[in-house]
Parts: structure tokens; C-alpha cells; sequence
């Protein structure tokens, strides 16, 4: 009875289960295959105002001068968007009419959409009315190589605003009076904003060591003085 008692030594002795390995990551020319680059960011939905919203004076107006263009509510804000061609002229009825009166371009920005290829940017003019004190956004749509006409003839506010634009994303205004970079250098690659600009910034795609990029940087300034 003392035998039926003793506990099996053969599965005491028996060495835990090891987990199965990963999978390899599979490898092409003896390196790693590389991963597939991350699918593009959705386009803008920019809806259409619900049915039951109360569309505001200022933006009825801009529907009756410019038929056809189209108006977007999202948020609680008010978006009319039109195509670069009709820009100024609807920033100056934007300005000048009774109902609108939209004074000041508080900021203009942009926003870069690469899936997009026939119109890459949209270019945001935020305004406001300092008598009416209401808001408005204007959109307009432009392709990577298009020029944007400037508004600073509309809103001499817009003039450091749009060179920002220009800086950061690349887009041209045209009949701008000053279009050039403001924030990064003259002799800069790239646009910082856009989406497919480089994380580690354009230096070390040309050189491996960021001290070769400061001393060729650094030649080039004392040629210069020379």
C-alpha cells in the first residue's frame, strides 16, 4: 500500500513546455523585408449641414452671390468651399457685403491630403466679423504644383499668414508682395508640414553624421563671407 502511495517521479522529472518561437520575419537578400507603410490618412469628410439646421444670414449670402458652392457645417462651424479661381472674389464679397462683413483674417493654415492627388491642399482662411461677431472658414482647394491667389489685397493680415503656409507646406500664393520663407532657412529642404516630409529632417538623408552636415553648413556660410 506504501508503493501505491509514492507520487510519479517520471512526470515530477518532466521539464515544463517551452512556448513555440515567433515566426522570423521574413528576409529578402539576407535583411529584413520592410514593412508596408501605413495606409493614408481618411480625406475630409466636410458634410453637408443637417437638414434641420438653421443655415446663418452670412452664409445664405454667400450661397446666393456664388451658386453652386458648396457649404459645409461640422462641429458646430460654418465652411464654404470653392476652388482657387474664385478666392478673391469671395473674399472680397466676404468683406464688403452688409451681411458678411468679415473684417479680419484671423489665421490662415493648410492641411495636406496626399491621397488626394488632384487637389493635395486645402487652404483654411479662419475670418471674423468685429461688428457682426460671427465666424466663418473658407476652404480653398489647390494641387501640389497649383498657385493660390493672395488675399492680402483683401486682408493685409493674411500677408506673414500665408508666407507661414508657403514655409511649412510649400504652397505658392501668387501676387503675393513678400512669398518668402519665414520660420525655417532660406536654403532649406522640404516643407516641414507636409505629411510625407522626413521625421529625422531632410540633413540626414545626404549625410550620416549630423556633425558632416553642420560642418558642410558651416563651409558654405564662409564661402559666402569670403
Amino acid at each position: 500500500m506504501a508503493e501505491d502511495n509514492k507520487p510519479d517521479t517520471a512526470a515530477a522529472a518532466a521539464p515544463p513546455a517551452t512556448p513555440k518561437p515567433a515566426p522570423k520575419t521574413p528576409v529578402e537578400g539576407g535583411k529584413p523585408a520592410a514593412k508596408a507603410a501605413p495606409p493614408s490618412p481618411p480625406l475630409p469628410p466636410d458634410p453637408p449641414p443637417p437638414a434641420d439646421a438653421q443655415v446663418p444670414t452670412f452664409v445664405q449670402a454667400v450661397t446666393a452671390a456664388f451658386p453652386g458652392i458648396q457649404v459645409s457645417r461640422w462641429v458646430g462651424d460654418w465652411t464654404v468651399i470653392a476652388g482657387a479661381d474664385r478666392l478673391v472674389d469671395l473674399a472680397t464679397f466676404l468683406r464688403d457685403d452688409p451681411a458678411t462683413r468679415f473684417d479680419y483674417c484671423a489665421d490662415v493654415t493648410a492641411i495636406d491630403w496626399p491621397a488626394r492627388a488632384d487637389a493635395r491642399f486645402d487652404v483654411v482662411y479662419c475670418l471674423y466679423s468685429t461688428s457682426l461677431r460671427h465666424r466663418l472658414r473658407v476652404k480653398a482647394r489647390a494641387g501640389e504644383t497649383a498657385t493660390v491667389p493672395s488675399v492680402t489685397g483683401v486682408w493685409a493680415s493674411a500677408n506673414w499668414l500665408e508666407r507661414e503656409v508657403f514655409d511649412m507646406f510649400g504652397v505658392r500664393f501668387s501676387g503675393h508682395p513678400d512669398l518668402r520663407r519665414m520660420l525655417m532657412p532660406e536654403d532649406w529642404q522640404g516643407h516641414p508640414q507636409r505629411k510625407d516630409y522626413p521625421l529625422e529632417g531632410p540633413g540626414e538623408l545626404i549625410l550620416e553624421s549630423p556633425q558632416d552636415w553642420l560642418k558642410l553648413r558651416q563651409a558654405a556660410e564662409d564661402s559666402e563671407i569670403e
